[in-house]
């Protein structure tokens, strides 16, 4: 069975949910729009589901959602109100989300992804993660940029491929490193249950890590339906 292109999936602003496509550009950078806007503290710090010197911890980010309208982001709240970039209307809509003083921000000089630019999952992924954890784990809980499905015997096919070149589409990617997985997988979102077991089984069957990230070495239009072939 080849490699094909399940779901393809972006989030305008990072550690919001994203919304699924049928068809993305996909530049040097990443998928066009992806993560390029963040909600940033007075001191720069970027809302996340976790603390570092980088990030923020900010709660309940998963239950709000966004989405490109045109080239400007619109963030939608779990209540339905939504708001776009720019409109006066989104400052009160952030405030809701983030602590006083904070904003929301397009990309900078320092790109908003946390290793790499595209993240892939496949579907043998997710179904090994359900079959451990003895329920669904849905291509939500990991965020990927793309969802492959793939027929193969081992438990995390995508681990096979670092170092690897796929042609996806029109698109190449070059697979970089292994996606080490952080708490926000288990956080609730407004259609999913928190599931606060998921990191530690993560970590027990294949040390912490679920999908791998890649770059755009070949910059295109992915479809979804493409087929991929590994080099």
């Amino acid at each position: 069975m080849p490699i094909r292109l399940a779901e393809l999936w972006r989030y305008p602003v990072k550690s919001l949910a994203g919304e699924r496509l049928r068809r993305v550009t996909v530049d040097l950078r990443g998928l066009e729009g992806d993560r390029l806007w963040a909600l940033v503290d007075p001191d720069g710090g970027i809302a996340s589901g976790k603390t570092t010197r980088r990030f923020r911890s900010v709660p309940s980010l998963l239950h709000h959602r966004s989405h490109l309208d045109g080239r400007e982001p619109v963030v939608t709240l779990a209540d339905g109100r939504s708001a776009r970039a720019g409109s006066a209307e989104l400052s009160a809509l952030v405030a809701e989300i983030a602590p006083p003083g904070w904003s929301l921000q397009r990309e900078d000089r320092t790109p908003h992804f946390d290793a790499g630019p595209v993240h892939l999952v496949t579907t043998v992924t997710l179904a090994t993660l359900s079959k451990v954890a003895g329920e669904p784990i849905p291509v939500e809980r990991l965020r990927p940029n793309l969802l492959l499905e793939v027929d193969h015997t081992a438990p995390f096919p995508e681990d096979e491929w670092l170092g690897r070149t796929m042609l996806l589409g029109a698109v190449e990617l070059r697979i970089l490193d292994r996606t080490e997985r952080c708490a926000m997988v288990g956080h609730a979102q407004s259609s999913l249950e928190a599931n606060p077991t998921l990191l530690k089984t993560i970590g027990r069957i294949n040390h912490a890590c679920a999908g791998v990230y890649a770059e755009a070495t070949v910059p295109g239009v992915l479809n979804e339906g493409d087929i991929a072939r590994l080099s």
